[in-house]
């Protein structure tokens, strides 16, 4: 039981990293559709798509540990 959380929480990762890369590849091809014009401002962009995920991401897991901490949940690991 004690490894299902490692498994899901990797799946999830890997699952989350596929979408990002897909989603930075999709815009990059578009700037690059457009004779490379506005390359920077793509990759600008999708940084900074990737910089906000991965501070929302963070977020939303420090409120849940400090929503199950309130709630006296024992969120530590073995």
């Amino acid at each position: 039981m004690d490894w299902i959380p490692i498994v899901l929480v990797t799946f999830k990762f890997l699952v989350l990293g596929t979408g990002m890369f897909f989603a930075i590849k999709w815009h990059y091809d578009q700037g690059k559709k457009e004779n490379g014009k506005e390359r920077r401002a793509v990759l600008s962009a999708g940084g900074k798509v990737a910089a906000v995920f991965v501070l929302s991401l963070l977020g939303v897991g420090f409120a849940t540990v400090v929503l199950g901490r309130m709630l006296g949940l024992d969120l530590s690991f073995p």
